[in-house]
Protein backbone atom coordinates (compact mmCIF):
# COMPACT_ATOMS: atom_id res chain seq x y z
CA UNK A 1 0.00 0.00 0.00
CA UNK A 2 1.21 3.88 -0.83
CA UNK A 3 1.06 6.22 1.64
CA UNK A 4 0.12 9.91 -0.07
CA UNK A 5 3.25 11.82 0.24
CA UNK A 6 1.57 14.23 2.94
CA UNK A 7 1.14 11.03 5.23
CA UNK A 8 4.77 10.94 5.15
CA UNK A 9 6.46 14.24 5.04
CA UNK A 10 4.99 14.74 8.84
CA UNK A 11 6.49 11.79 10.38
CA UNK A 12 9.81 12.74 8.12
CA UNK A 13 9.52 16.45 9.87
CA UNK A 14 9.35 15.14 13.08
CA UNK A 15 12.21 12.56 13.16
CA UNK A 16 14.48 15.43 11.45
CA UNK A 17 13.22 18.03 14.56
CA UNK A 18 14.10 15.21 16.76
CA UNK A 19 17.35 14.72 15.68
CA UNK A 20 18.80 18.31 15.49
CA UNK A 21 16.95 19.10 18.96
CA UNK A 22 19.50 16.26 20.46
CA UNK A 23 22.29 17.44 18.69
CA UNK A 24 21.75 20.87 19.58
CA UNK A 25 21.38 19.74 23.65
CA UNK A 26 24.52 17.39 23.14
CA UNK A 27 26.61 20.70 21.72
CA UNK A 28 28.77 18.15 20.14
CA UNK A 29 28.39 15.85 17.14
CA UNK A 30 30.59 13.20 16.20
CA UNK A 31 30.60 12.94 12.42
CA UNK A 32 32.42 10.88 10.12
CA UNK A 33 35.13 12.55 8.01
CA UNK A 34 36.89 10.22 5.67
CA UNK A 35 36.60 12.52 2.67
CA UNK A 36 39.62 14.43 4.93
CA UNK A 37 41.60 11.21 5.88
CA UNK A 38 44.83 11.63 5.34
CA UNK A 39 48.26 9.98 5.53
CA UNK A 40 50.32 12.81 7.76
CA UNK A 41 53.96 11.32 6.33
CA UNK A 42 53.21 12.59 3.25
CA UNK A 43 55.27 15.37 1.64
CA UNK A 44 53.58 19.13 2.21
CA UNK A 45 53.82 21.68 -0.32
CA UNK A 46 53.15 25.16 0.44
CA UNK A 47 53.07 28.48 -1.43
CA UNK A 48 52.41 32.04 -0.61
CA UNK A 49 52.74 35.70 -1.65
CA UNK A 50 55.53 35.83 1.04
CA UNK A 51 57.48 34.29 3.59
CA UNK A 52 59.49 35.49 6.98
CA UNK A 53 61.62 33.10 8.41
CA UNK A 54 62.36 33.96 12.28
CA UNK A 55 66.27 31.49 13.07
CA UNK A 56 65.68 32.89 16.47
CA UNK A 57 62.01 31.95 17.30
CA UNK A 58 62.10 28.76 14.64
CA UNK A 59 59.34 29.76 12.72
CA UNK A 60 58.08 30.50 9.42
CA UNK A 61 55.17 32.73 8.52
CA UNK A 62 53.37 32.43 5.57
CA UNK A 63 51.69 35.61 4.03
CA UNK A 64 48.93 35.99 1.39
CA UNK A 65 47.27 33.50 -0.55
CA UNK A 66 48.59 30.51 1.60
CA UNK A 67 48.03 26.99 0.12
CA UNK A 68 48.94 24.19 1.44
CA UNK A 69 48.80 20.66 -0.42
CA UNK A 70 49.20 17.04 1.44
CA UNK A 71 48.06 14.39 -0.92
CA UNK A 72 44.45 15.08 -1.83
CA UNK A 73 44.28 17.44 0.83
CA UNK A 74 44.09 21.41 0.60
CA UNK A 75 44.27 24.06 2.99
CA UNK A 76 44.11 27.79 2.44
CA UNK A 77 44.14 30.42 4.69
CA UNK A 78 45.53 34.19 4.15
CA UNK A 79 48.04 33.22 6.96
CA UNK A 80 50.20 30.34 8.24
CA UNK A 81 53.02 30.04 10.54
CA UNK A 82 54.57 26.73 10.63
CA UNK A 83 56.27 26.03 14.22
CA UNK A 84 59.16 23.32 14.49
CA UNK A 85 60.41 20.79 16.81
CA UNK A 86 62.89 21.65 19.17
CA UNK A 87 66.07 21.56 17.39
CA UNK A 88 64.38 22.91 14.49
CA UNK A 89 64.48 19.51 12.21
CA UNK A 90 60.47 18.82 11.92
CA UNK A 91 57.48 21.25 11.07
CA UNK A 92 55.54 20.32 14.48
CA UNK A 93 52.54 22.34 14.13
CA UNK A 94 51.02 24.85 11.39
CA UNK A 95 48.61 27.63 12.34
CA UNK A 96 46.19 28.94 10.26
CA UNK A 97 44.53 32.86 10.27
CA UNK A 98 41.95 34.13 7.75
CA UNK A 99 39.99 32.43 5.87
CA UNK A 100 40.74 28.83 6.98
CA UNK A 101 39.44 26.35 3.88
CA UNK A 102 40.26 22.48 4.13
CA UNK A 103 39.64 20.83 1.21
CA UNK A 104 39.49 16.78 -0.42
CA UNK A 105 37.82 15.72 -3.45
CA UNK A 106 34.68 14.80 -1.28
CA UNK A 107 34.48 16.90 1.68
CA UNK A 108 35.52 20.55 2.88
CA UNK A 109 35.82 22.07 6.05
CA UNK A 110 35.91 26.58 6.56
CA UNK A 111 36.39 28.90 10.24
CA UNK A 112 38.73 31.12 10.92
CA UNK A 113 41.25 29.29 12.50
CA UNK A 114 42.93 25.92 12.67
CA UNK A 115 45.84 24.38 13.96
CA UNK A 116 47.27 20.94 12.22
CA UNK A 117 49.56 18.92 14.65
CA UNK A 118 51.69 16.93 12.21
CA UNK A 119 52.67 14.10 14.26
CA UNK A 120 49.36 13.73 15.76
CA UNK A 121 47.48 13.95 12.61
CA UNK A 122 45.11 16.20 14.80
CA UNK A 123 43.69 19.46 12.93
CA UNK A 124 41.32 21.87 15.25
CA UNK A 125 39.02 24.44 13.45
CA UNK A 126 37.56 27.45 15.19
CA UNK A 127 35.36 30.27 14.68
CA UNK A 128 32.07 29.99 12.44
CA UNK A 129 33.02 26.06 11.68
CA UNK A 130 31.23 24.83 9.02
CA UNK A 131 31.66 21.48 7.79
CA UNK A 132 30.14 20.47 3.85
CA UNK A 133 29.92 16.93 3.02
CA UNK A 134 28.14 16.49 -0.01
CA UNK A 135 24.25 17.73 -0.06
CA UNK A 136 24.66 17.67 4.11
CA UNK A 137 26.61 20.76 6.48
CA UNK A 138 26.94 20.69 9.88
CA UNK A 139 27.87 23.72 11.94
CA UNK A 140 29.49 24.64 15.09
CA UNK A 141 32.04 26.67 16.85
CA UNK A 142 34.97 24.16 16.71
CA UNK A 143 35.70 20.90 14.49
CA UNK A 144 38.46 19.00 16.37
CA UNK A 145 39.32 15.69 13.63
CA UNK A 146 41.85 13.26 13.21
CA UNK A 147 43.43 12.81 9.87
CA UNK A 148 44.61 8.90 10.38
CA UNK A 149 41.53 7.72 11.83
CA UNK A 150 38.65 10.23 9.47
CA UNK A 151 36.69 10.87 12.25
CA UNK A 152 35.73 14.26 13.84
CA UNK A 153 33.74 15.78 16.51
CA UNK A 154 31.65 19.23 16.10
CA UNK A 155 31.87 21.35 19.04
CA UNK A 156 29.71 24.18 20.38
CA UNK A 157 25.46 25.19 19.03
CA UNK A 158 25.92 22.41 16.49
CA UNK A 159 23.11 22.53 13.52
CA UNK A 160 22.65 20.34 10.31
CA UNK A 161 21.40 20.20 7.26
CA UNK A 162 20.73 16.70 5.34
CA UNK A 163 18.86 15.69 2.58
CA UNK A 164 17.27 12.22 3.40
CA UNK A 165 18.02 10.42 0.09
CA UNK A 166 21.29 12.09 -0.36
CA UNK A 167 23.43 9.13 0.47
CA UNK A 168 25.35 11.14 3.10
CA UNK A 169 25.16 10.67 7.08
Amino acid sequence: MRLPLQAMIVPVAIWAAATMIAAAAHAETTVALSGLQQDPTLPVQVESDSLEVDQATGEAVFTGNVKVVQGEMTISSDRARVEYTPGGNEVNKVFFYGGVLFTSPTDAAEGEEAVYTLASGEVVITGNVLLTQGATTISGSRLVYNLDAGTGVMEGRVQTVFVPGSGTP
